[in-house]
């Protein structure tokens, strides 16, 4: 069977893309934009890949299309396939009906740490021998694919989205999954272009509340107003909160600065358990990332003290402060900083992190909601932790960056990726970290780092 995917380069589409390959169907799929890592898991998976959206892509007609979220009407490949009375579906309502019927399904839903919190889900889950399927928004590094279907009685982890369905259903993706357990790391504003305010994406959220059975469980964060209004909206699941309260099932209590090494207690009807979590991952959000992960992970029967010590062996996922290279001691590290919180929160850790050096971040406001200008002025107080920031205005950014350097001497504006490159190589020492944080491909300013520091070193 022959399943066409519009829009397959997407992280949610090009996992599903996977699964589908899983199960037996020939996928092909089509995108406007076509980079790694995620094109490169496709065409090493046999699928085949077309950059831009065509009429053509859907001759010979495939059995099923499946429409990806940031599609919509006027897109001539969807205009086409209305045309054509091909069978169409979205994204998550065909993971719904091909994937997860039969599975214990684990949703982990948040603004921020959906792509660390599932990856750290599913490597616990590994690890207790459970051979759990999964999707998730970006590459786990021990496993090396972004999605899997995993043994067929085991847990299924997805990485639960609140962006809308497509653009024929306007739900919010998670509302399909039906899971039995949800983990709710956190909530605030984002995604600009489809909710126009926090009290909408509250709403959402207790749309999927409201889908756990009485006898799953929610996963709640602590110290999060929001999602305290969302279960307020009401709730007919047990809940057990995470994070540092003292009265929380799930503490956490660091033990190092850079939240490196932490404590973790766990607190039930039948006492009290603790253990001691020692890993690479650096910053208090990771740590509360993994007190979620290891909440759910212990609802599936895992033991504390092994996933504790598994997390020692766990590794960021890619695109997650992944570090690209080091050249003559300066290491360049990709993020996926999509809003001003994330962007702090990592600054923040790597900050602890980098007691020698300085940390030089290199910026570029690509998501929908910061390409609006929605969050412009929080945008300045997100980079306090750096040394130096380079900002980078593309043109899809309709909003002027002037006012994000008129009062910071530590932040530069560049429109030209050439000569950000220059600027950040020529401020660059041994011992610094050059952090790039964008949800897209920033023009493979990476590479272009990586490449002008060594020949800096060579000249």
């Amino acid at each position: 069977m022959h399943l066409h995917i519009i829009g397959i380069c997407g992280t949610f589409m090009g996992s599903l893309a996977l699964l589908a390959r899983e199960l037996g169907y020939r996928v092909s799929g089509s995108d406007a934009n076509v980079y790694p890592p995620m094109s490169t898991q496709l065409e090493e998976a046999g699928i085949t890949l077309q950059e831009g959206y065509r009429a053509k892509n859907l001759t010979p007609a495939p059995d099923a299309v499946v429409v990806g979220n940031a599609l919509s009407r006027g897109n001539v490949e969807v205009e086409a396939l209305l045309n054509s009375g091909l069978p169409y579906t979205s994204g998550a309502q065909w993971l719904a009906e091909h994937v997860l019927p039969g599975r214990k399904v684990i949703a982990v839903a948040g603004t921020h740490g959906k792509t660390t919190t599932a990856s750290l889900l599913a490597w616990l889950l590994q690890s207790a021998g459970l051979k759990p399927g999964f999707l998730i928004g970006g590459v786990p590094r021990n496993f090396g694919v972004s999605a899997r279907l995993g043994d067929s009685h085991s847990p299924f982890v997805v990485e639960a989205d609140e962006y809308d369905t497509a653009f024929f259903d306007k739900r919010s993706k998670f509302v399909h999954y039906r899971p039995q357990i949800a983990v709710l790391n956190n909530l605030e504003f984002d995604h600009a272009d489809i909710f126009p305010d926090l009290a909408a994406i509250e709403r959402q959220f207790h749309h999927l509340v409201r889908t756990v059975p009485s006898q799953g469980q929610v996963l709640v964060a602590d110290d999060q107003p929001a999602l305290e209004r969302v279960l307020k909206q009401g709730v007919w699941t047990p809940v057990a909160h995470f994070g540092g309260e003292p009265s929380s099932a799930w503490q956490l209590v660091l033990e190092r600065e850079d939240a490196s090494r932490f404590q973790v207690i766990r607190r039930s009807d039948s006492g009290e358990e603790d253990a001691v979590v020692d890993w690479s991952l650096t910053g208090e959000y990771n740590a509360r990332n993994a007190l979620g992960a290891l909440a759910a992970a212990s609802a599936c029967g895992a033991d504390l003290a092994r996933s504790c010590a598994a997390l020692s062996r766990f590794e960021n996922p890619k695109r997650r402060q992944e570090v690209r290279g080091e050249i003559n001691g300066i290491q360049v590290i990709d993020d996926f900083a999509h809003h001003p919180t994330a962007i702090a929160a990592t600054l923040q850790g790597l900050r602890a992190a980098t007691p020698k050096g300085r940390l030089l971040a290199v910026i570029e406001p690509r998501s929908n909601t910061m390409r609006l200008g929605t969050m412009h002025e929080r945008l300045t107080e997100s980079v306090a932790q750096a040394d130096a920031v380079f900002w980078f205005q593309p043109p899809s950014v309709a909003w002027s960056m002037e006012a994000l350097v008129a009062d910071q001497a530590h932040s530069t504006l560049f429109d030209d990726i050439d000569a950000l490159v220059s600027a950040v190589v020529m401020q660059a020492s041994p011992q610094d970290r050059i952090v790039v944080m964008s949800n897209g491909s920033f023009e493979g300013v990476h590479e272009r780092l990586l490449n002008a520091l060594a020949a800096q070193e060579q000249a």
